[in-house]
């Protein structure tokens, strides 16, 4: 399925996949902090990204992790499945984009307007950004202080942690902007705001300020002290969980959402690919199905093609699959040795992370652009926001497609379907297709024809048309000489001919409905 991993590159790919591997720390733990799941989960997500989906994957460039936008559905499985529930629904969504890449289903992204995607990606940023606010405030993990409970979130707010939180924000959104030296952005942003808030808990902690972290407001990732323990805690899918009918809709829903994004990361990727290259989609569908089996076989999040990874991949010259696979073997070396340092990291700097990324998801900006675009794209946008803010990740996808589906066909049918007519002359032109949705139209506008016209209709630049409406203008045609109407026909199913109006005084049989010559 894939040739092997060549270490022609590996000056470029090794400095590379270290980057990759700073930048993806601070990511697959607040992912999975998000996500309701262990942290442990999220480095195993990332792990096999790194050391599986890179073997089989035909794409040069990308890598694949956990994913931001796969949290709501994470979530939601946790609180009903259970973790096992969760890592069985991950190995048949696996097993789902298996088949669709086997299938050849690598393009099922076109066929997904783009307002209903970003709108999903932007529902997914708001949520993102809503559940992280509690954690940027100083709240544990484990706390159900509610969002709308301003008084008992401001009654447990730690200053130490809001501050780790803002200034975590302040590196990633300053390390964006023009006026940071080059030479200062050669270091992730996200490495530099973990270290700066690592450095910030222990001076807290030192100075004794009021307000400083405790153990449930860090990471814990307990009894890992080495490889073996590393093994020990790796979790296996529990085979009474196939009974479960909401193991299969959660896995149906993963398996799609994380094919769409992985499609729409490749597709980015490629675009910013200096070497300009083409990844196969169908090929990634099944590198990412391996990946997504061996990921819930061994207790890890579900894993699609990510993009900030992958662009930061690119930013620092790596050129092939080896870099992605440097960065999971880096990951497993962080975990199965130096675990303890991980400990280390405050929760309310993850939030921050998950906070910038949902941002870049939601951003105001995206908005406007759909609302300049006009109704057509703006509404189906909104309209799948709301409805994934309101039900779920699959409804609200649903409920937009729909909407999107419900614009396509108005324009189809305003834009299908031509008249004009002056005096006595009239012209019903057919611009594309016709299906029984503008027949209701056609026959309206074969009604406004005036006795004593001469009518065209063209049809040259359609390729179908409706059974239905041929039916209606063969009618038109057969009774057309009682009204004295002249029908001049241009390849309306392939027939270009012009019927004469018969008078009254002539006989009215089939011959006289033959064709002019």
């Amino acid at each position: 399925m894939s040739k092997a991993l060549s270490l022609k590159t590996l000056s470029q790919d090794l400095p590379a996949g270290v980057v990759v591997f700073l930048v993806a720390i601070p990511l697959c733990l607040g992912i999975s902090l998000a996500s309701g799941a262990p942290p442990l989960s999220g480095l195993i997500a990332g792990i096999v990204g790194g050391l599986v989906v890179s073997i089989f994957s035909g794409s040069s460039l990308s890598v694949s992790g956990p994913a931001a936008g796969l949290t709501v559905i994470v979530l939601s499985a946790v609180e009903q499945l259970g973790l096992s529930g969760l890592f069985m629904a991950t190995v048949l969504a696996g097993a789902l984009q298996l088949i669709f890449g086997f299938l050849r289903l690598g393009k099922i992204g076109a066929f997904v307007p783009s307002a209903v995607i970003k709108g999903m990606l932007a529902a997914i940023g708001l949520i993102l950004i809503l559940n992280q606010i509690p954690l940027a405030l100083g709240l544990s993990q484990d706390s159900e202080v509610s969002l709308l409970n301003v008084g008992a979130l401001l009654a447990n707010l730690s200053p130490v942690a809001l501050a780790i939180a803002v200034v975590t924000l302040g590196i990633l959104v300053s390390w964006e902007k023009p006026f940071m030296p080059a030479v200062i952005k050669r270091f992730p942003a996200a490495l530099v705001a973990v270290l700066v808030a690592i450095a910030m808990d222990r001076l807290a902690l030192s100075l004794g300020l009021p307000g400083a972290l405790d153990g449930g407001q860090r990471i814990s990732l307990p009894g890992l002290g080495g490889p073996v323990d590393f093994i020990g805690q790796l979790q296996l899918p529990v085979m009474a969980d196939l009974l479960k009918p909401q193991v299969y809709m959660t896995a149906v829903t993963l398996a799609l959402v994380a094919s769409l994004e992985t499609l729409l990361s490749l597709e980015a990727v490629d675009k910013i690919d200096p070497l300009k290259r083409h990844s196969p989609p169908h090929r990634e569908l099944k590198a990412q199905g391996i990946g997504n089996m061996v990921s819930g076989m061994v207790g890890g999040l579900p894993i699609t093609a990510v993009i900030v990874r992958s662009s930061a991949n690119v930013q620092a010259g790596g050129r092939t699959r080896l870099a992605s696979f440097v960065h999971g073997l880096l990951l497993l070396c962080s975990v199965a040795f130096v675990a303890g340092a991980l400990e280390f990291i405050p929760l309310a700097c993850l939030a921050a992370v998950l906070v910038h990324t949902g941002y870049k998801l939601a951003r105001p900006a995206t908005i406007l652009a759909h609302y300049h675009q006009g109704w057509q794209r703006f509404v189906p946008f909104a309209v799948t926001v709301v409805a994934i803010m309101v039900t779920n990740l699959l409804e609200g996808v649903i409920i937009g497609f729909l909407c999107g589906l419900y614009f396509l066909v108005r324009a189809n049918y305003h834009s299908s379907v031509s008249f004009t007519h002056h005096d006595r002359y009239a012209l019903l032109r057919f611009h594309t297709d016709v299906s029984f949705l503008n027949r209701d139209k056609v026959r309206y506008y074969l009604d406004e024809i005036a006795d004593g016209s001469h009518l065209i209709i063209d049809a040259r630049e359609a390729g179908f048309i409706d059974p239905d409406i041929q039916e209606d203008i063969d009618n038109f045609v057969y009774s057309s000489h009682e009204r004295d109407i002249v029908v001049e026909l241009k390849q309306v199913n392939g027939l270009t001919a012009s019927y004469p109006a018969l008078r009254p005084s002539r006989s009215s049989s089939d011959s006289d409905m033959a064709p002019a010559a």
